[in-house]
C-alpha cells in the first residue's frame, strides 16, 4: 500500500506488516516466514516491539518538548499522532482477536 501524500512528508508506517495475499508465507527482512505456529507469535511480538518504539519516540519528543529542547513542534505531532494510531490499531486487532477466540470457544463440540 503507497500513500504519496504521506510518504512526501517522511512519514513510514513501520508497525502495520505486510501481508501476502494468498496467505502462506509473510515476507520479513531477506526471509519468509511461515504464518502458522511460531512466525505468527513472532509477528505479534515484532508488532508490540514496533508500537513500544514508536510510543517511545513520542514520549521523547513531549519530554523535550516540556523542556524547551524541541526545535521543531510539528515533529512531536507528528510523533504523538503516529503513536495515537497505532495504539488504536493494535487495540483494534486484539479486540479483533478476542471475539474470534470467544466464537471459537462457543462452537459444539461433536
Amino acid at each position: 500500500m503507497s500513500l504519496p501524500a504521506i510518504e512526501s512528508i517522511g512519514f513510514q508506517p513501520s508497525i502495520i506488516p505486510t501481508l501476502p495475499t494468498d496467505g502462506a508465507s509473510v515476507v520479513g527482512t531477506g526471509s519468509t516466514r511461515s504464518v502458522s505456529g511460531s512466525g505468527f507469535a513472532d509477528l505479534l511480538t515484532d508488532g508490540l516491539d514496533r508500537l513500544e518504539k514508536v510510543q517511545d519516540k513520542a514520549d521523547g519528543l513531549a519530554v523535550q518538548a516540556a523542556t524547551g529542547d524541541l526545535d521543531d513542534m510539528h515533529d512531536y505531532t507528528i510523533a504523538a499522532t503516529e503513536a495515537s494510531v497505532t495504539t488504536q490499531l493494535t487495540v483494534a486487532v486484539r479486540n479483533r482477536a478476542l471475539e474470534a477466540f470467544n466464537e471459537i470457544m462457543r462452537m459444539p463440540i461433536g
